[in-house]
């Protein structure tokens, strides 16, 4: 599944959602890139939570243009079934909750993309529907829940995607993952209503509970 508006595409059932971004969710994204980028003679340095800046020519030691940052990541994602492994426990975290939960990617990328990243989640193991766009999260995920009165979780590891989801559907569980380490140093405090988790052993507690705390209407 590529772009497109989320209910024309993927049925849900009458149970709960969760809603995941997909790189360094997922997906280890910083650390593959990174790698890709020696392969390229490019160098990410840990100076800021951003990309543009950061990525560094090592023929000549500046820093790569917008244009030279956007054709990397394009390559990258060309080749991301060469780079990209699961973040820590998700595999198996996933399959657990999808007992009790529908699952829904949502990839902040060029929907050319999408059929890639659909055969490299399968390989994985992370069968669940994709949906990749660059429209903003928070309508993407309001269309998707469709005003149901089920729980629903949302993850990422952007603060703007979040506030995003905040905005359009307030009930949502709101949780901040980020896999890489080094880079989450570097990354905003989430604000009050942000749960922090370092990985999939602290996420997926939070969202059990949340369905615990949910009891439908009589």
């Amino acid at each position: 599944m590529a772009a497109g508006r989320p209910d024309d595409v993927i049925r849900l059932g009458h149970r709960p959602l969760i809603v995941s971004d997909v790189d360094e969710v997922v997906l280890e994204f910083l650390t593959p890139f990174k790698l890709f980028l020696e392969s390229r003679q490019h160098r990410l340095l840990p100076r800021s939570f951003r990309l543009s800046g950061n990525i560094v020519d090592l023929q000549n030691g500046e820093a790569a243009s917008e244009a030279a940052v956007k054709a990397l990541l394009d390559a990258f994602y060309d080749a991301q079934e060469q780079w990209q492994t699961p973040a820590a426990l998700v595999v198996n975290a996933l399959a657990e909750l999808s007992a009790e939960a529908d699952i829904v990617f949502l990839t902040a990328m060029p929907p050319r993309h999408a059929a890639k990243r659909r055969a490299l989640l399968d390989a994985l193991g992370l069968p669940y529907p994709l949906l990749a766009s660059e429209e903003p999260k928070g309508p993407l995920v309001e269309q998707l829940h469709g005003g149901r009165e089920l729980p629903m979780v949302f993850i990422d590891d952007i603060l703007r995607n979040l506030h995003s989801v905040r905005d359009h559907a307030p009930a949502c569980l709101l949780i901040n993952l980020m896999a890489n380490t080094e880079f989450r140093a570097l990354a905003p405090v989430p604000d009050a209503g942000i749960h922090a988790a370092a990985d999939w052993t602290e996420a997926a507690p939070l969202i059990r509970a949340h369905f615990g705390r949910w009891a439908p209407r009589r």
